[in-house]
């Protein structure tokens, strides 16, 4: 099976896309993003990642980062959104955008993994966009054996596509009142719901001072015996 680069894009954008729309509490689940990652071989599980959240600021933090990783000799992929003007903005490897034609071609196999469930996923439900989109990421970085990846989170946290890895480092940025229809309106709620890529045993970095979400987060990784 072949694509070209604008079918590619056309069936990326086939999917529903909640950078556009916003999402409801049933629609934001991990199972369907588990389910695709596992027909690509987990690509997620070969890669050291550093996963970035936070209402401000975290799309120049995993830039910052990246670009320290770079520097320090690591070959480092890049996974920010939205893009300002390209999709491949979004996939970069030591600063270099992925290319149309390995765009393409991730794409096709990304849709070939999806097409060979004959449901679509967990419980009959298409990936969405902004899935599609972590899959690619994952799948071009693990090709291109980077030795550090980071994953900026696209929207909250607990419950993002993103949020199926294991990073040796979780950063969360700030807190303010954002998506608080789907994050909650206290900033309790959204510290709780960014808190949520906080992994067991791994260490996590905070750059929140209210003292309201600053407490929950502090709490939170003490309960998973992450060190802040």
């Amino acid at each position: 099976m072949n694509m070209t680069y604008d079918e590619a894009l056309a069936y990326w954008y086939s999917h529903i896309n909640y950078e556009q729309r916003s999402p409801s509490w049933g629609d934001l689940k991990l199972d369907r993003m588990r389910n695709l990652l596992n027909r690509l071989d987990d690509p997620h599980r070969y890669q050291r990642i550093v996963h970035v959240t936070g209402s401000k600021g975290k799309g120049s933090v995993s830039a910052m980062i990246a670009t320290i990783l770079r520097r320090a000799g690591y070959r480092t992929g890049l996974f920010t959104s939205p893009h300002l003007s390209k999709l491949e903005e979004r996939f970069q490897v030591d600063g270099v955008a992925i290319t149309r034609d390995e765009l393409t071609q991730v794409i096709l196999d990304v849709k070939t993994a999806i097409e060979s469930h004959s449901h679509f996923g967990v419980g009959g439900a298409r990936p969405t966009f902004f899935e599609i989109c972590t899959a690619v990421g994952l799948l071009h970085y693990r090709r291109r054996a980077t030795t550090a990846t980071v994953l900026e989170v696209g929207l909250g946290g607990r419950l993002d596509s993103t949020n199926v890895c294991r990073p040796v480092l979780s950063v969360i940025t700030s807190i303010s009142y954002d998506h608080t229809k789907i994050l909650g309106t206290e900033l309790s709620s959204i510290a709780r719901e960014k808190a949520g890529i906080i992994k067991v045993g791994r260490p996590v970095v905070s750059g929140v001072t209210q003292p309201e979400p600053k407490t929950v987060i502090v709490d939170i990784a003490r309960n998973r015996t992450a060190t802040l």
